[in-house]
């Protein structure tokens, strides 16, 4: 527990400051024994807001437009008090453990005034309050998009649901599937529509719907249909290659957007900086050749994007951008359950389970990768990633989280004045 004197320190800073994304001031009134202002509505969606992002400090007796340190009258902590008690445990689902402290600070007259602060941790469910799920963004609470609570629904394990690649696509009947992508996934000489269902359906491609009809699932669009963007809009990779730095229509040299089948994105993607990288040349005293990106890193880096993206992102797809200097990978839906950017090189979390399984199985891998499967379950993409690339152009690659809505990659281009060949070429000699 935080000290008294740090404590009152602390809120005099704050006070100063303002509010933000941690910390929340609100004046207080009472009419008899009860609270008058705020609501007790707007106070629950405070706090659960707190609770559905990082935690944060609720402090009531201090105004906040004028910051002023307003307090409370003594007779009326206890029912301040209590009141707050009963918004956290009555008008949030699920109830919401609080810690509360009363303490005096001065005003700007240097006069102690009594206040209560309420902290709220980070929790491991989500709430709701009375006008619905919100989480705190910045200095204000904001209700959350369904994509986002869906996501921390499946990430703070409230509920048991089904894995998203799993979920059954209504409009994706099997007509829309080709012949020539479920060959690999049959096993045994009986081609009976009974056996071939039943193989598809125990590999969760499909499944039946509440009226006893067979549809795709998520994975069977994306692995059995030619054209996954028909059911699941955003299933492509966009590509698009500048001859500058900047992302600008007037440099733009080269643009596909890669859909098909996964595997067929990947391979589209890979083959598109292949066709739009630089190879660079020295004598030294033989041929050095010098590429901007390492094409094993390169393809893990697709691979990764395709198998761990969240599907369940509306209108977001995965966007492919190359520039003079650096490549930008931005796969939708950020990091996975308890994964951060710190422990990505150590630990690996799979955000489309069903998905990764078949591909780990079933999909040969690109002869660059020099792999057996397309996915190798071993951890070791990321690390591949990473110290290929800055062995190759001295810079390590950047793993950025856009507003835990998108994990963006940037793997820096070589060049002949910084690279490592030469380097490495040098202390061999």
């Amino acid at each position: 527990m935080i000290a008294t004197t740090d404590l009152v320190r602390e809120l005099l800073y704050q006070i100063r400051l303002g509010e933000d994304s941690a910390y929340e001031f609100k004046s207080i009134s009472l009419k008899g024994n009860k609270v008058e202002t705020p609501h007790r509505d707007s106070v629950a969606d405070e706090l659960a807001a707190f609770a559905n992002a990082r935690g944060g400090i609720l402090v009531l007796g201090v105004a906040d437009k004028t910051r002023e340190v307003e307090g409370i009258a003594l007779a009326d902590l206890d029912n301040v008090d209590q009141w707050l008690t009963n918004i956290a445990t009555q008008a949030i689902d699920p109830p919401l453990p609080i810690e509360t402290r009363l303490v005096e600070i001065p005003n700007r007259q240097g006069e102690p005034k009594p206040i209560v602060w309420v902290r709220v941790d980070k929790s491991v469910f989500v709430h709701r309050s009375p006008h619905g799920y919100f989480h705190r963004v910045g200095s204000t609470k904001r209700e959350m998009s369904p994509e986002l609570l869906a996501r921390m629904f499946q990430q703070r394990s409230m509920v048991r649901l089904i894995r998203f690649d799993e979920q059954l696509v209504p409009q994706a009947t099997l007509d829309a599937i080709a012949p020539e992508l479920k060959a690999r996934f049959l096993r045994g000489d009986s081609a009976g529509d009974v056996s071939e269902r039943s193989q598809l359906q125990k590999l969760y491609l499909t499944a039946e719907d509440e009226g006893g009809e067979q549809r795709l699932t998520v994975c069977g669009v994306l692995l059995l249909t030619t054209r996954p963007a028909e059911f699941l809009s955003s299933a492509y990779i966009q590509c698009v290659a500048y001859s500058g730095v900047e992302r600008n229509a007037e440099y733009q040299v080269d643009a596909q957007d890669c859909d098909g089948p996964v595997d067929d994105q990947i391979r589209l993607a890979f083959n598109f900086v292949k066709r739009n990288m630089r190879v660079e040349a020295v004598k030294r005293p033989g041929r050095i050749d010098i590429p901007q990106y390492d094409l094993a890193a390169v393809f893990e880096s697709v691979v990764n994007a395709v198998a761990h993206r969240d599907y369940a992102l509306h209108g977001a797809r995965i966007r492919l951008h190359m520039f003079a200097d650096r490549l930008e990978l931005s796969t939708p839906g950020g990091l996975p359950n308890s994964l951060t950017i710190a422990s990505m090189e150590a630990n690996s979390i799979t955000r489309n389970e069903t998905l990764v399984n078949l591909l780990s199985r079933y999909y040969p891998a690109d002869p660059i990768s020099k792999r057996q499967n397309l996915i190798e379950r071993r951890g070791e993409g990321v690390p591949t990633i990473l110290t290929a690339s800055e062995r190759l152009s001295l810079r390590r690659p950047l793993y950025e989280q856009i507003d835990h809505t998108e994990l963006k990659l940037t793997i820096y281009a070589a060049s002949r004045e910084k690279n490592g060949l030469l380097a490495q070429f040098s202390e061999e000699e």
